[in-house]
């Protein structure tokens, strides 16, 4: 088990879009430029102080590069250090040499936990071990005081691990949303594949039984079997990415749609009421744009009943353009900042994605929480059909 462990260790990948450099990394090195210059003037009892400068300097500059080049910042700094306390060794001088300023090497032990990959973090671990350990043998200090620097030492190595752990566990959970929700929609183009082809198995049923006593009849129903077929296919290359967990079951009518929404916002026991406006041409929205905006009306409106703080009412408004379908749901509580995004809105950004179309969510300008999404209507000319109102 500890085997594979390692082994796990040793192949874990660096973690994705890595920024190169932010605003932090100029003020770290403007910092330490600074705290060098100042302990290069004012202390007097600095060992080797044109080296001390340099070396200060050389260690001020490499965390520049550490979320790109972690492993080698680290070997080039504790390598650094390695070389001087070798140099020190040889010329014996009274006190250590270095300057105080080289604690920004802590940056570059908390890069690499945080953005080396599994090997990276092995190898520039064994270099920091190095390091500490030929410090450690020459230097007289107390046993006491060693524990306390080799804690001291590796701190940040402990919380660049633990954010890395965080940051890729919320990551996993919100690939976890996203394929449920790729799921529900491929399950959703299921079962309305499923009613289309009952229907096209019932007409050409009918037109069997037709055809010989009246054969116009039994054209019709062909007629109606071409039409079905047709709309089947259309709403099969919309969604043949989507995956789907084949052990469901499936039911054989359409997922809830627009013509829901009177229902869904009746819905007794809401503190808010919900005032819905439907606009536009929406009784020939696809089954799997129909659904989306049920989806995304229904989410939204459960979050504002959850969590909108002082709300009275929730206001949807979808419209039926040309070419696309707006959803926007917005309520009237306090400006909330950024805490509301959760992973429901993860999956529905997601479904939008699948289905060409985009959501926003976020704080309103004045007040509430407001969620925003623009869908393509697909295909409404004479090939599409009204959804029978429920």
């Amino acid at each position: 088990m500890l085997r594979d462990d390692l082994r796990t260790l040793w192949t874990e990948p660096r973690p994705p879009d890595a920024p190169a450099r932010v605003w932090r990394d100029w003020a770290l090195l403007a910092a330490g430029l600074g705290g060098v210059v100042l302990e290069a003037t004012l202390r007097e009892n600095v060992v080797w102080r044109p080296v001390a400068v340099v070396f200060g300097v050389w260690l001020c500059l490499l965390p520049l590069w550490r979320r790109t080049r972690p492993l080698a910042m680290v070997t080039l700094a504790f390598g650094s250090v390695i070389l001087l306390q070798l140099a020190s060794l040889v010329a014996a001088p009274r006190e250590p040499v270095g300057l105080d300023t080289g604690v920004v090497v802590l940056v570059l032990v908390y890069a690499l936990s945080r953005w080396g990959s599994g090997r990276e973090v092995v190898l520039g671990s064994a270099v920091i071990l190095t390091a500490f350990a030929l410090v450690a043998a020459t230097d007289e200090t107390p046993a006491g005081e060693q524990v306390g620097g080799f804690v001291f030492l590796w701190l940040p190595g402990l919380v660049g691990a633990a954010v890395r752990f965080r940051v890729t566990a919320h990551e996993r959970q919100l690939e976890q949303v996203r394929s449920r929700e790729r799921e529900q929609l491929a399950r959703e183009l299921h079962d309305t594949v499923a009613h289309h082809v009952s229907a096209i198995v019932i007409r050409a049923q009918a037109g069997r039984v037709l055809a010989g006593t009246d054969p116009s009849a039994a054209v019709e129903a062909l007629e109606g079997v071409e039409e079905e077929g047709a709309r089947t296919l259309e709403e099969m290359r919309a969604m043949v990415a989507a995956l789907r967990d084949r052990g469901a079951g499936a039911e054989l009518a359409p997922p809830a749609g627009v013509a829901d929404l009177e229902r869904l916002v009746r819905t007794p026991g809401g503190r808010l009421s919900v005032d819905l406006g439907l606009d536009g041409e929406l009784d020939t929205l696809p089954p799997t744009v129909d659904a989306a905006v049920y989806r995304i009306v229904q989410e939204s409106v459960t979050n504002a009943m959850r969590h909108a703080v002082n709300a009275t009412e929730v206001v949807v408004r979808v419209s039926g353009e040309g070419h696309t379908v707006r959803v926007s749901v917005r309520d009237n509580g306090q400006r909330p900042g950024r805490g509301r995004a959760g992973y429901g809105l993860a999956g529905l950004r997601e479904r939008a994605a699948l289905l060409g179309g985009k959501l926003q969510a976020g704080p309103g300008a004045d007040q509430g929480w407001h969620v925003e999404a623009e869908l393509p209507r697909g295909r409404t000319e004479s090939g599409a059909h009204p959804r029978p109102r429920r």
